[in-house]
């Protein structure tokens, strides 16, 4: 299982819209969390092993309807 973060930027006033579509129609996202700064939403999202990480953000996350933008942190290990 791979964990990677999505960082978000929404056209204006869709925050909440996009952040609910991802909840629902995107199996792998497990968390989604409002931010301040220069994004407006961090998606925590597991995937399997075998899974193109490139291909999931591009035609699962991007398609959504309101992204602007998006940004993807791949991580290597979790502590504690």
């Amino acid at each position: 299982m791979q964990t990677i973060f999505i960082m978000v930027k929404c056209e204006l006033g869709k925050a909440y819209d996009v952040a609910d579509q991802a909840v629902q129609a995107v199996e792998h996202v497990s968390e989604v969390y409002s931010t301040s700064g220069q994004y407006d939403l961090l998606m925590k999202c597991y995937l399997p092993d075998d899974m193109d990480i490139g291909h999931f953000v591009t035609s699962q996350i991007q398609t959504l309807s309101g992204i602007k933008d998006t940004f993807t942190l791949i991580t290597f290990k979790a502590f504690g």
